[in-house]
């Protein structure tokens, strides 16, 4: 079945659906690369067989979706890679889940860990002796801002960074920014809704740091994924107290 014909035999949630398939599949069957412009509003409602209000509420459906991107006055064109709408979609369901124990919270900690745990491996067959002597810079780093009392989160999101950049991985980098954004804005909420649950000591992270830095060094993956996977017990802790202790939603 046409793609016309297709959408006039569903209701207006579906057809919206269905458009905005039909058009990822012309931008993958036309070959488009990010950045590339889409065919202009008056060829694709002729193409699709749709309204022009139609296919502009699909369009917006597929900005949100971080697909495509709306230059106002030039067009449609293809998103370049872009977790901005996944990330939002995280937080926030990270956020809310808060209000409810924290269940997805949970859920998102666990991925992370899952994720940097079995991908350190290959990172470490990947890390060369410059990469290595900038992870021990910043573990150093991680260990004078501790000595000090004061908090060194960005130290912290760069080793993980750089820890895994190695793989060119650009998804994976990505996915990795988003992760941080939800672990940030997590620890965050935890405080504003009163959260004085334990966590894990600035010393002890920067410690867990300098035994994974270690492990990586020797090329020991087995201990390297154990402390990685070890590094999240903290935050995990703090979620499942927070669980316990969460005030009851408005």
């Amino acid at each position: 079945m046409s793609a016309p014909a297709r959408h006039t035999r569903l209701g207006a949630q579906e057809r919206l659906r269905a458009l905005t398939t039909d058009l990822m599949d012309l931008i993958i069957d036309r070959g488009l690369r990010a950045g590339d412009a889409l065919p202009t509003e008056a060829v694709l409602t002729e193409e699709l067989g749709v309204g022009r209000n139609t296919l502009r509420e699909a369009i917006k459906v597929l900005q949100a979706l971080g697909v495509v991107e709306i230059r106002h006055g030039f067009g449609t064109f293809v998103a370049g890679n872009n977790l901005v709408a996944l990330a939002d979609s995280l937080t926030f369901r990270g956020r809310m889940s808060l209000r409810h124990k924290g269940h997805e919270a949970h859920e998102l900690v666990e991925v992370r860990q899952a994720l940097e745990s079995g991908l350190i491996g290959s990172a470490i067959d990947a890390l060369d002796e410059s990469r290595l002597d900038e992870l021990t810079t910043l573990v150093v780093q991680m260990e004078a801002h501790a000595l000090d009392g004061r908090t060194f989160v960005e130290i912290d999101q760069e080793f993980h960074r750089l820890l895994f950049s190695c793989l060119e991985n650009e998804l994976l980098t990505n996915l990795l920014g988003v992760f941080w954004q939800v672990y940030r804005t997590i620890h965050e909420a935890i405080d504003s809704l009163g959260g004085n649950t334990p966590g894990t000591t600035l010393t002890e992270t920067a410690q867990i740091h300098r035994d994974i830095l270690n492990a990586v060094r020797s090329k020991d993956k087995p201990a390297a994924a154990r402390l990685m996977h070890r590094h999240f017990d903290g935050i995990r802790g703090q979620l499942a107290e927070f669980a316990l202790e969460a005030p009851a939603p408005a």
